[in-house]
């Protein structure tokens, strides 16, 4: 559930910039706007497959599930504030949001790392 409202979200967010932003903000802003979105939704499709893979009873894929749950959020979503008027102090929060995907990455590799038990049929 949370990976598909994040992927609609992203979607969401893709088509209004595109369609509803492009005219009123500045190109860096909607250069945020389009990064923040990819972002979104390229995670939300790691999620998809995380969530239907059956791996997330393993503890660092779970690690790796809710980094890139917080990393969404934070990353993107201080991108998102910033194009429509945030502070842009709010830059210096970004960052953190970025450390989170990379941790969920790396959660991710040492579980693969450390091998993935096959599934009963």
């Amino acid at each position: 559930m949370t990976a598909a409202i994040l992927g609609l979200l992203a979607v969401a967010a893709g088509a209004f910039g595109a369609h509803g932003l492009a005219a009123r903000v500045d190109a860096d802003a909607l250069g945020w706007w389009k990064t923040a979105s990819a972002y979104q939704l390229a995670h939300a499709v790691v999620l998809v497959a995380l969530a239907t893979s059956g791996a997330t009873s393993r503890p660092m894929v779970r690690r790796a599930f809710l980094c890139f749950v917080a990393g969404v959020v934070i990353f993107s979503g201080t991108l998102y504030a910033m194009t429509l008027g945030a502070p842009r102090w709010m830059g210096m929060v970004t960052p953190v949001g970025g450390l989170a995907l990379i941790a969920g990455w790396a959660c991710l590799a040492v579980a693969g790392y450390r091998g993935v038990e096959p599934r009963g049929e």
